[in-house]
């Protein structure tokens, strides 16, 4: 079992950066990919970047490709997105998300558990 907890959501105008952070409980978060999903208003929830167990891949949806850097730091247990040149667009909700696996990544996950979300509202 694996909790998550996401933070550093906020409200920021077009073209400002936030960094969000999602800790993870449990001694095995080096056993799984992390990846962030989003869910806008009337949206469904959908798939945002994801990094391997050991950080050696990365995969980011094309929406946000060049604008966002998925990272993790195994000692800390924790997983970060740094989210640059935001749009009104990427205003949602961030989910943490984490797959059981250390298969390199190449697509989105098939999440095992999820976070609550963090809000971003970026306005125009």
């Amino acid at each position: 079992q694996v909790q998550l907890v996401e933070s550093g959501g906020g409200s920021v105008q077009a073209g400002g950066s936030l960094r969000l952070s999602c800790a993870a409980s449990g001694r095995t978060f080096s056993s799984y990919t992390m990846a962030w999903f989003r869910q806008a208003p009337g949206k469904e929830r959908e798939f945002v970047a994801a990094i391997s167990w050991n950080g050696g891949s990365t995969y980011y949806a094309d929406s946000v490709k060049g604008r966002f850097t998925i990272s993790r730091d195994n000692a800390k247990n924790t997983v970060y997105l740094q989210m640059n040149s935001l749009k009104p667009e990427d205003t949602a909700v961030y989910y943490c998300a984490a797959e059981r696996s250390r298969a390199r990544v190449g697509g989105p996950p098939r999440p095992d558990f999820w976070g609550q979300g963090t809000q971003v509202t970026v306005s125009s």
